[in-house]
């Protein structure tokens, strides 16, 4: 097991954890904040829905997936904090900023400039969270800080909800050194400025020692050139592109849950605002970090059992039920209690697959290439999921159905699809990750 440098707080591998699973949560409410925001959005801007799903998926994947696997070599080679915190304040500033534009197109600028931000995390905290735990409570702890994905979506929806609501009776709200602003664009302010404050604390963490890595004949250990990165990578090729397959379809269930199932309790139920931003917060932020330490643990189980491809095998049964519950909601739309009963199990089941795929990526490959190679499925798993995940509910509701109101059925369809693919997918690459997890761990 790889150790931190140094005595105290900062040296124990939980506080770094912690540290980083506020970065994550950060990341997302700046993310998701959008996703309440539709309407006075869609009203002040004048955008369709097709374009709403292209600022919520395609602008910000465009830097947060081509930029990874640059900056995933930076942190297999170099100080994986440093470049965390670099990150924290160009996408905070990134989201501030979205508090200025008035025009489709510098929004969707704005929001690339996020995705650019947010794209020095995951790669770097993964690696130094791998590098900080044993392979049998790596599990425990990427699931700890995978919550940030589910806790920073819900108090997204929750800071979001009452900013709608408050827009009613308060369109404009005025702020120091601002003035006057749309409560909505101040929403985006609220959400970006902290993130100064947490790059800060970020500076208090220390870098862990390096574990698992391929050693040159006299006990060094080796610097891998691009060529030499990729050929380890193509020898667990089928492990690697199982995993990044099947997160991609899991990313594009999550990221359409994530911009669109609010909007169903708007426009089909007839929800307030506040409303649906308090249950779905709720909602989210229960189910999620639920799924998050049951993924985990389950997945940790079944490796101290013996199972090498545990992890993997978390990711087929959660995707499959994923599935299975989405279908329901397509069938039984018209009853709010089904559609929040399927909303809360769907995201419980959509949380799972992700902490394993993390952990299972990080059990087969070389320390050398931990960075890389996350950075490569974050790369194949958010260029689609993130890309067709929003924007597919959109379409469907502008281009098939031609009636806003259908999107219900739109984002059903979607989950269900995405979620079953998964499950496909991951099972497909369960063979090959049993026989490549016994080569680095025999």
């Amino acid at each position: 097991m790889g150790t931190s440098h140094g005595t105290g707080l900062a040296a124990n591998p939980w506080y770094a954890v912690l540290v980083l699973t506020v970065c994550y949560t950060l990341s997302f409410i700046d993310r998701q904040i959008l996703g309440l925001l539709v309407g006075p959005i869609k009203a002040d801007l004048q955008i369709s829905d097709t374009q709403v799903g292209l600022l919520g998926g395609l602008a910000f994947s465009i830097f947060y997936t081509v930029m990874g696997l640059p900056i995933g070599r930076l942190v297999d080679r170099y100080n994986r904090r440093n470049i965390i915190a670099v990150g924290v304040v160009l996408w905070s500033v990134m989201t501030a900023a979205c508090a200025f534009t008035r025009s489709f197109g510098a929004l969707f600028l704005m929001r690339m400039g996020v995705g650019l931000g947010e794209a020095a995390l995951n790669p770097s905290a993964v690696s130094m969270i791998a590098d900080s735990f044993p392979k049998e409570r790596l599990g425990a702890a990427l699931g700890f800080y995978s919550m940030g994905v589910y806790i920073g979506s819900g108090l997204a929806l929750l800071v979001g909800g009452l900013v709608v609501e408050a827009i009613a009776g308060t369109p404009t709200i005025n702020l120091p050194l601002v003035g006057a602003v749309a409560s909505w664009r101040a929403a985006f302010l609220l959400v970006g400025v902290p993130g100064i404050l947490v790059s800060l604390w970020v500076l208090t963490l220390r870098e862990p020692a390096r574990s698992n890595a391929l050693a040159r004949d006299d006990g060094s250990q080796a610097t891998l050139s691009i060529r030499e990165t990729v050929a380890e990578l193509m020898q667990r090729w089928r492990s690697v592109l199982g995993i990044a397959g099947g997160l991609t379809m899991q990313a594009t269930a999550v990221y359409a849950f994530m911009l669109w199932s609010a909007v169903v309790l708007q426009r089909v139920y007839g929800w307030a605002a506040g409303d649906t931003g308090l249950v779905m917060g709720c909602l989210v932020i229960t189910g999620g970090c639920l799924g998050m330490f049951i993924g985990g643990w389950l997945g940790d189980r079944w490796l101290k059992a013996g199972r090498r491809d545990g992890s993997l095998r978390v990711a087929v049964l959660s995707a499959g039920a994923g599935c299975a519950i989405f279908a329901v909601l397509l069938l039984t739309l018209g009853s709010v209690a089904a559609t929040i009963a399927c909303f809360f199990f769907g995201v419980i089941v959509m949380a799972m697959p992700t902490v394993s795929s993390y952990a299972a990526s990080q059990m087969i490959l070389p320390n050398q290439v931990r960075g890389q190679g996350v950075a490569f499925i974050l790369l194949v798993a958010n260029l689609g999921g993130l890309s067709i995940g929003p924007l597919l509910p959109g379409v469907l509701n502008d281009y098939v159905f031609f009636d806003e109101n259908a999107i219900g059925r739109s984002l059903a369809i979607t989950l269900t699809l995405s979620t079953g693919a998964a499950a496909l997918i991951f099972a497909w690459a369960r063979p090959a990750y049993r026989a490549d997890h016994a080569k680095l761990n025999p």
